[in-house]
């Protein structure tokens, strides 16, 4: 059995190494994309995490039969291919739900007490200058709004309350008037009586530019918007007339539309937008947790098991499936 990895976030894949030379299993690590193609030939397994897994990458692996993802968006693989081809696709959904809503959080405390433009201030010998014009929310009197009121938008919906916040919450997929004792709103509703928006859902033909001219119009004036999902949710150059004209007080974005985006980026100018580079998934706690239940979800596929978290059901028709 033959396991590739396609690329991975974190310094070494010493777990991986162990785990799967503790079942026999053989392990190859690509170099790149070309290399990919290679490697997958005679792949049983793929391990991928930000790696675009293409219909070209999934239709030169003759073998494969399975492909686990490091984390929890799967956009960057194309499932209806690798449903076509028999390709069973899983994720672990579950893993970074603190860290995440940690990082959401401490984005929008760092942008509505002005942090990191304060400190700047100090550091440069302007203690006296710091102006007190700006607005700055008294949390206890604040609505934070939620698109996407999953795990992470659950947990910060909590750690929010616990400050005092009031939470309202958006989810397309949930009935009730009270979730989690949130109340749940339209999409407008949310989006128009938001101090604090925060955005916690997939990137999806649906989703893409979810906020762009309309939404950042309806926003409230002053509001801080917060990203740390996927970085096609917000349409950056809508995002940046609004923030020319003085409208959105803040911007948190851990992702952005171009993955590595330029340092002459048009948003990067911006005092009051903090970018981080996709690391709000990180602690080396979580991390761990991901590379051994991504290990052990995909070795058990490949050994006839349906995946926990399966992303492709329709896979379990396809005659060359046989999972139990």
């Amino acid at each position: 059995m033959k396991i590739v990895i396609s690329d991975y976030a974190w310094p070494n894949i010493d777990i991986e190494k162990e785990y799967f030379m503790s079942k026999s299993v053989d392990i190859n690590i690509a170099t790149g994309k070309d290399d990919l193609l290679n490697k997958i030939e005679d792949a049983d397994g793929l391990l991928f995490c930000f790696e675009d897994i293409n219909e070209d990458v999934l239709r030169s692996g003759k073998k494969l039969k399975a492909a686990q993802r490091y984390g929890i968006g799967v956009d960057n693989i194309n499932i209806k291919v690798a449903t076509e081809l028999g390709i069973v696709v899983s994720n672990i959904p579950d893993y970074c739900i603190n860290e995440v809503s940690d990082h959401a959080l401490s984005m929008i405390l760092a942008i509505n007490r002005m942090i990191i433009p304060d400190s700047k201030m100090v550091k440069l010998g302007k203690w006296n200058d710091v102006k007190k014009g700006s607005r700055v929310y008294r949390l206890k009197d604040a609505t934070l709004g939620i698109i996407g009121f999953g795990r992470i938008g659950r947990r910060l919906a909590f750690k929010a309350k616990a400050l005092g916040l009031n939470v309202i919450a958006y989810d397309p997929y949930i009935n009730e008037k009270i979730y989690d004792d949130v109340n749940i709103l339209s999409f407008d509703e949310v989006i128009s009586n938001s101090d604090i928006l925060s955005l916690h859902v997939p990137l999806t033909e649906e989703t893409n530019h979810l906020i762009s001219n309309k939404e950042l119009e309806k926003m409230k004036k002053d509001a801080i918007l917060i990203n740390v999902s996927r970085g096609g949710l917000i349409d950056e150059a809508a995002l940046s007339k609004y923030l020319d004209n003085g409208k959105i007080r803040g911007v948190g974005l851990d992702v952005m539309e171009d993955d590595n985006p330029s340092p002459s980026n048009p948003l990067f100018k911006y005092e009051n937008v903090i970018v981080t580079p996709h690391t709000a998934f990180f602690s080396q706690e979580s991390s761990q947790e991901l590379q051994i239940r991504s290990c052990k979800q995909l070795y058990d596929v490949l050994n006839g098991k349906i995946p926990e978290f399966l992303i492709n059901p329709d896979v379990l028709d396809h005659s060359d499936v046989n999972l139990i």
